[in-house]
């Protein structure tokens, strides 16, 4: 619990001095790829709510606002940056073009899957938004998809602490103790999955060729 107490202490001056900017603020430079605790001020915030210090439907909104444009930044970043990057210095680090175009087909048939859960693990929700714009994800799709998993996202911590808040801090303390670990483990399971669907396609594509 002091773990939990220490990060709540130390974003507190902020919501006591912004409020909703600082959730807000917070939130989206999270989003795309900045190392904040976006997550434990939504969770703070939502303390304060039910508290009567905050409302909890601005909190929800801003939140949900934030964290779905931040996300979308880093799209932008991903299709108009880091894609450029693949495509051009990729192979100097082993991402070839045949890699790379496995990664594209992942998410083009798994990407929505992918956006809806990757902001409940944190590591997967700083890069969702740029790693899938770099694979090629159609902006629409992953609008959608991340709309909805961060409407999840929010609602799940600010209801939760809202209505539940003493007798769920043990979970959020458990959470937050292992946060990094249990997003990095995710992010190596993503990983493993590409390469999984990268064995299996070209193996497909090996056994549908004619016999020269």
């Amino acid at each position: 619990m002091s773990e939990l107490q220490d990060s709540l202490a130390l974003v507190a001056p902020y919501l006591d001095r912004y409020g909703y900017a600082a959730v807000a603020g917070a939130l989206l430079l999270e989003s795309f790829g900045l190392p904040l605790p976006g997550e434990t001020m939504l969770i703070a915030g939502a303390a304060l709510a039910a508290e009567g210090e905050l409302h909890l439907a601005p909190l929800l909104i801003c939140a949900w606002l934030a964290a779905v444009l931040g996300d979308n930044v880093g799209f932008a970043i991903g299709r108009f940056g880091g894609r450029a990057l693949v495509v051009r210095y990729g192979a100097r680090i082993g991402i070839t073009e045949s890699r790379f175009a496995s990664v594209e087909s992942f998410f083009h048939r798994f990407g929505g899957q992918v956006v809806l859960v990757a902001r409940f693990f944190a590591l997967v929700r700083q890069l969702n938004g740029i790693v899938a714009g770099t694979a090629g994800m159609g902006w629409w799709r992953f609008l959608a998809y991340n709309a909805a998993g961060a409407a999840l996202w929010v609602s799940a911590w600010g209801f939760g602490v809202y209505y539940f808040g003493q007798s769920l801090a043990h979970v959020v303390a458990r959470l937050h103790g292992l946060g990094y670990l249990i997003g990095l483990l995710a992010l190596i399971a993503l990983v493993a999955a590409i390469a999984l669907y990268n064995r299996r396609h070209r193996r497909e594509g090996l056994g549908g060729r004619a016999p020269g």
